[in-house]
């Protein structure tokens, strides 16, 4: 993957290019931080990097962020305005600098009102939704990429031992879930990759639990943990469950019956496979076991700058995964009303295989506690 501001700004030019529009309109989130390195917030402001399929990009930038700007090295046209003046004469500028007809815009990440800007200042501007096109550029990581992953993903493996051996009988999933922050910042993390789910006992049913101060952790209960540091910019994903204190036959049976389908996964992974092939070979041991109706999700996703970006893990898509994708296996059973069971890891795809980058223990943990 190209390393300077040029070149990344020429893969996008590349890009319109491919879709026969004029330019590609990049606002701050994943895709904007790698074309300039540099992280910008998404707030109230309109913050927009155009960049036409031929000649140089421009762009539109509040008056407060230009210092910050300045630190980009970008050398093209740049507009911008202030609050006391709002926006619209900035638009304008912009669009007849450019003189252009169709742009394609990250439809999941640019906001409405950007959008209404742009038609207000360009009424027959032709805007076009692109974001697998623009973010696909991101599916394929760099030894860097690679190298601030496995740094965020050591550190949740840290922060997840050290909280671990903290846990204790009549905490609240509270409790817990603030030990694990606690400790994701002290063992190095720049930011949270997304909130943590803690979540035990029939809350580790629901894939996407929120921590209850009210739930006292139990003798016997599932606890499972998906959570992941940020550093660098980059994301870790990691879901581990462990039971306290005792399993139960059907726990044990749950739990083994996840961990095959995870290293099915981990077996079929290589470059050239579909994520369709990958989800498939995973599911299938779901559908085969005794639990098949426990089944609410599909395998994982892609990640990188983004916890869930391309490409996503699942029947149906077909998308070839090249060598370098990162990808999230994480199969699960989950019984509501009862408990839930769910083990992730971060993968990275190879030309003849995959690497596993996370390392911590996927073998059934009972915590004396």
């Amino acid at each position: 993957m190209s390393e300077s501001l040029a070149d990344r700004l020429t893969d996008y030019a590349a890009v319109a290019s491919d879709l026969g529009v004029d330019a590609v309109a990049l606002v701050p989130g994943p895709n904007f931080t790698r074309v300039v390195q540099h992280s910008f917030m998404s707030h109230e402001r309109p913050f927009v990097l155009v960049i036409p399929a031929n000649g140089p990009a421009a762009a539109l930038v509040p008056n407060l962020e230009l210092g910050s700007w300045d630190l980009v090295g970008f050398d093209g046209a740049v507009f911008d305005w202030r609050d006391q003046d709002g926006y619209d004469a900035a638009f304008t500028d912009l669009t007849r600098h450019l003189s252009i007809n169709s742009l394609a815009v990250e439809g999941q990440i640019m906001r409405v009102f950007v959008h209404h800007a742009l038609k207000t200042a360009q009424p027959d501007l032709k805007i076009i939704d692109a974001e697998r096109e623009i973010s696909a550029l991101r599916m394929i990581k760099t030894d860097a990429d690679i190298a601030a992953m496995q740094l965020a993903i050591d550190i949740s493996e840290r922060a997840l031992a050290r909280t671990l051996d903290s846990v204790r009988l009549g905490q609240s999933e509270k409790d817990i879930e603030q030990m694990l922050v606690q400790s994701l910042f002290a063992e190095g993390a720049d930011d949270l990759a997304f909130a943590p789910i803690v979540a035990a006992g029939e809350g580790s049913a629901r894939p996407h639990a929120k921590a209850r101060h009210d739930y006292p952790v139990k003798a016997g209960d599932a606890l499972l943990y998906d959570f992941g540091a940020r550093k660098d910019g980059f994301c870790a994903d990691i879901t581990r469950t462990v039971f306290l204190d005792h399993v139960s036959d059907e726990g044990r049976a749950v739990y083994d019956t996840v961990l095959r389908a995870n290293m099915a996964g981990l077996a079929i992974t290589r470059a050239g496979v579909t994520a369709h092939d990958i989800d498939d070979a995973v599911t299938g041991v779901l559908e085969a076991s005794p639990f098949a109706d426990r089944i609410r999700t599909k395998t994982g996703h892609g990640l990188g700058r983004d916890v869930h970006e391309a490409p996503y893990i699942m029947r149906g898509n077909h998308m070839v995964l090249p060598a370098g994708t990162v990808y999230t296996n994480e199969p699960g059973l989950y019984e509501i009303g009862n408990f839930g069971v769910r083990i992730e890891d971060d993968v990275l795809v190879t030309e003849d295989g995959c690497k596993t980058l996370t390392n911590f223990t996927k073998e059934l943990t009972v915590l004396s506690c």
